[in-house]
């Protein structure tokens, strides 16, 4: 089916939802209709993600309706005792989610799946938790991260609390696939499904174990007078945080202005931590009292980001690399008792500041693609055969994970962490500014940076296409002082030596990844988002000192970008 029978499917379709009907009613530009219509949403590495509104293309009720009933044949299909254990749902606080979160549930329910449904709003790593917790089958989380209010989403959890690896995920998109009627998908009756116990209401039965299992990692506060100031950005993390964080003996002053949930993000023009105009506000709040660091986390509470004070008094924020670096070195060398085994994940797009840290406190590192999933299939490994102990796991994308008992990166735990952290350092007399300078003196200074691409719609997909396959065939052999020592291509997953020019297999899933790696720990890497119409460049160098390495990166971005505009 084309996108303009699509289109006239549902014009004509006479029971459709009437707020869609009256945006079909006005969409008349043919530009949209077909963005809107050309495909069915796409499951990328987290699910799938797109702008609320109507079309095959777009988070609707429909799709919504579409996924969870193919996940619940997927589901049963894997195994009937399934639909006993049922499907834990969760939602943060966009817009629609709280409704799509009920859809799934009425949808699992018409098929006679057990459901267990968040009384309300939840942040991701509990989702996580929670199918581990109550053995269930599967979990959905609908939330479209940190993307714009126009945005939502749908995350598909497995029944070890992770997002679906490949193989499972693969199965799952074929089922979903197989639907072909689904704007007549049927849904139960919400407060009929209730009084039969298809859908279980949940709460604190699972928020007090979250909580718990939090402060099993964190190490309450040894009496220091740490002043924070927190700002869940609108999102899931106000209550959460705040609860474990008080539990533990952190005192937090929270932002009033971005402290209630709000799909509409009035206070930010996007609700990433990554981005320090988020934190404008507590800045201000900061400067007017006496603060040793800014928390801040996304609306779904699965990445945090933090801003201190630079030796000039200058508000700074860290990024994701830069966190990850300073808690995995931290957290080994506070944790004693981690056994010999012990072993650090990351990302292949992470700076290797953390690999490098790790390996001086003694423990493996193992590079996975981009996706916690990834992390938590390797975390199910090492439970499985206790070959290795996980002790920690990070992306650059302000996502970490300490302990077992979820699989998805969690920002309480981080949260509690960075503020454990801080009032070590602030013991010794120093902030994490100087925690981060003793790093970068130790191991050479590491700077990473990203420029992410924007291409909407399906020429954007065509544009990213085209970028990515001309940097597989025309690329540059050094910049600076650093020479191409390998090319990696994870699609075909093939790595070859620039020097001999012997190729050898690359041990991980196919992905659309291209990374070059100069010598002296710098490279790049080009990546197309699995849930946005982004590409993502990312960079990494290392220097002799910091203005070496900033000479580096703006040498190496230059090289970059001279490439893409060729293109």
């Amino acid at each position: 089916m084309n996108y303009q029978e699509s289109y006239e499917l549902w014009k004509n379709f006479s029971d459709l939802d009437k707020n869609l009907k009256a945006q079909l009613n006005e969409m008349t530009d043919p530009a949209e209709i077909e963005d809107a219509f050309y495909e069915d949403l796409q499951f990328g590495t987290g699910g799938m993600r797109g702008r609320i509104g109507v079309g095959t293309n777009r988070m609707n009720r429909y799709m919504v309706a579409k996924a969870t009933k193919g996940l619940g044949q997927f589901l049963i299909g894997l195994n009937e005792a399934n639909q006993e254990k049922g499907v834990v749902i969760s939602h943060d606080p966009r817009n629609m989610s709280p409704e799509f979160a009920t859809f799934a549930a009425r949808v699992l329910a018409a098929m006679g799946m057990k459901v267990y449904l968040f009384e309300d709003l939840r942040p991701t790593p509990e989702l996580s938790f929670a199918v581990r917790y109550l053995k269930a089958a599967g979990g959905i989380m609908i939330t479209a991260s940190h993307n714009p209010k126009e945005y939502n989403g749908y995350k598909v959890y497995g029944s070890d609390g992770g997002q679906m690896v490949d193989t499972l995920a693969e199965g799952l998109v074929k089922e979903i696939a197989s639907i072909q009627d689904y704007l007549n998908i049927p849904m139960a009756d919400y407060d009929e499904s209730v009084d039969k116990g298809l859908i279980t209401i949940i709460g604190e039965e699972i928020d007090a174990p979250f909580t718990e299992a939090v402060k099993e990692i964190v190490k309450p506060n040894p009496g220091v007078d740490l002043k924070v100031i927190y700002t869940p950005i609108h999102g899931t993390g106000n209550i959460p945080v705040r609860r474990v964080l008080k539990e533990l003996g952190y005192a937090c002053t929270v932002v009033p202005e971005q402290e209630k949930p709000d799909g509409n993000f009035p206070t930010v023009a996007y609700p990433n931590p990554e981005e320090k105009a988020v934190f404008n506000i507590a800045m201000k709040m900061a400067e007017e009292q006496d603060t040793d660091i800014i928390i801040g986390t996304d609306p779904d509470c699965d990445r945090v980001g933090v801003v201190y004070k630079d030796d000039r008094g200058d508000f700074q924020t860290l990024t994701g690399n830069q966190i990850g670096a300073l808690l995995v070195n931290y957290y080994l060398k506070t944790r004693t008792e981690l056994p010999d085994n012990k072993v650090v994940i990351k990302t292949i797009v992470t700076s290797e500041l953390g690999g490098v840290v790790a390996k001086a406190n003694g423990a493996e590192v193992i590079d996975v693609l981009t996706g916690f999933k990834y992390i938590g299939e390797w975390m199910n490994k090492f439970e499985e055969t206790g070959e290795k102990t996980f002790a920690f796991g990070y992306e650059e994308s302000y996502g970490y994970l300490a302990g077992n008992y979820a699989r998805d990166k969690d920002a309480v735990l981080a949260s509690a962490l960075i503020c454990e952290m801080t009032a070590y350092y602030k013991q010794k007399g120093l902030t994490l500014y100087d925690a981060l300078l003793e790093l970068y003196e130790e191991h050479g200074y590491f700077i990473e940076g990203i420029q992410s691409f924007t291409m909407e719609g399906i020429e954007g997909r065509r544009r990213i296409e085209k970028i990515m396959d001309s940097f597989r065939s025309v690329y540059f052999k050094e910049f600076a002082d650093a020479k191409l020592v390998t090319f990696k291509d994870y699609k075909i997953s093939e790595s070859t030596d620039m020097e001999s020019g012997e190729k050898s297999k690359i041990d991980l899933p196919s992905s659309n990844v291209l990374k070059f790696i100069f010598n002296e720990n710098s490279w790049y890497a080009l990546r197309p988002s699995g849930t946005e119409p982004k590409l993502k460049i990312y960079y990494s160098v290392t220097g002799r000192s910091k203005d070496k390495a900033q000479e580096k990166m703006e040498t190496l971005k230059a090289e970059v970008n001279k490439l893409m505009d060729a293109i």
